[in-house]
């Protein structure tokens, strides 16, 4: 039986990952304009709470 309190994430998956638990599903807490035109996003893992803040370029 499957141990659904950790899952594991399948081998190939991209994208962002929580450091604590590994999972792949994020909120948004907010987001903010940082220098050099790129987004500032504050995320919380929907797991375990973990937060995390990314940068991001908007491509042109």
């Amino acid at each position: 039986m499957a141990d659904l309190t950790h899952p594991t994430p399948p081998k190939d998956r991209r994208g962002l990952e929580c450091p604590r638990c590994g999972c792949g599903h994020f909120r948004v807490l907010y987001t903010r304009r940082a220098l050099g035109g790129r987004l500032l996003r504050r995320r919380e893992c929907r797991h375990c709470g973990r937060r995390v803040t990314t940068y991001e370029e908007v491509a042109q």
